[in-house]
């Protein structure tokens, strides 16, 4: 997904800018409306879906606690310096007392956090630090500084197909569930005929180092420019794919797959030309979700959840989504 940039060096994160988020590196054919997916015997037995949009780490949104989130993607943390530092959007120190404070007063609520790694811009750490204890360290002290015990990694781009960086990375995070309770995802590229060969490789590399992957976080949005149809329906189709890959690749049951996909779109207009995720499309996928017992619906951005007032609607805004809406339509949608 899209990444948060400063505006300038020491100014934090203070502008929010959109990169091309979860464009696909092949083609897949336009499958039209929505296969029918398999029924979950056991979704109504199970827990609801959870609500958990992406917020800045530093800089608080006026709809960041719309539709009462169950827990906050954190966004984003990257290697800086020339070498292995983390830092928050490239420019924020890991133990930056605002990214501190921002978490005390998202989690006042009762709500958790997850630290998102990587994302569309700059350098998601496995590709920049040595060695795997290297990198468990950086992990390590990212997730100490906010006191998180869950990590989501936003491989796109690059990172996806660089072998020795997932292989570092999955050896690191091995190293790090030895030490600690940490639950880890995976948010990866997808397309609505599924999940890449370069997405499932990576959890196929997470199983073989002995990784205990939680859950699985379908990008659903931006697939290419011959995919102008219903959003809801290319996420449905791409949730259902994602599902029998997860299950194939975790050794999940049927329920259990459904429980450990996670769902993000990207409200309002895309990326992508002629792709808008509308609120219709919201809640169609709520509804399929709580249906499928899927773990969790997210969205890029709670910053964007508001219409826009002036910007340049003819492409995604940064702040705002490009549609007529109230402000936290869509977080009132997936999660109401």
């Amino acid at each position: 997904m899209s990444s948060f940039r400063p505006a300038a060096a020491g100014a934090g994160l203070a502008a929010l800018l959109l990169a091309c988020s979860a464009c696909a590196t092949g083609t897949a054919a336009d499958q039209g409306a929505a296969s029918a997916p398999r029924p979950s015997a056991t979704a109504t037995a199970q827990a609801a879906t959870a609500y958990t949009p992406y917020v800045s780490a530093t800089d608080a949104a006026d709809t960041d606690a719309a539709g009462s989130p169950d827990t906050y993607d954190l966004a984003f943390v990257v290697a800086g310096g020339g070498g292995c530092t983390p830092l928050w959007g490239g420019s924020a120190a890991a133990t930056d007392p605002a990214v501190v404070s921002r978490v005390a007063a998202l989690t006042a609520s009762g709500a958790d956090i997850r630290v998102s790694f990587g994302g569309a811009a700059g350098t998601e750490a496995a590709l920049a630090c040595d060695s795997a204890q290297e990198l468990a360290d950086v992990y390590g002290e990212v997730l100490d500084a906010v006191g998180a015990t869950k990590a989501d990694f936003d491989i796109e781009g690059d990172a996806l197909t660089d072998t020795p960086s997932v292989t570092r990375r999955n050896e690191a995070l091995h190293l790090l569930q030895q030490e600690r309770d940490l639950d880890v995802t995976y948010t990866l590229p997808v397309m609505p005929d599924g999940l890449e060969a370069s997405g499932t490789a990576v959890l196929d590399d997470a199983v073989a180092r002995g990784v205990e992957v939680s859950a699985v976080n379908i990008m659903a949005m931006n697939y290419s420019s011959s995919h102008d149809g219903d959003m809801s329906d290319y996420a449905q189709q791409a949730a259902s794919a994602a599902h029998d890959q997860i299950a194939d690749v975790l050794a999940l049951s049927d329920a259990e797959a459904w429980r450990a996909l996670h769902i993000t779109v990207m409200i309002g207009v895309n990326d992508v030309a002629g792709e808008t995720f509308t609120l219709a499309d919201a809640a169609s996928l709520r509804s399929f979700a709580r249906r499928q017992g899927v773990g969790a619906l997210s969205l890029w951005a709670a910053f964007r959840d508001r219409a826009c007032t002036g910007e340049d609607t003819s492409k995604a805004a940064d702040t705002c989504s490009g549609v007529e809406q109230e402000d936290g339509a869509f977080a009132e949608a997936l999660n109401g």
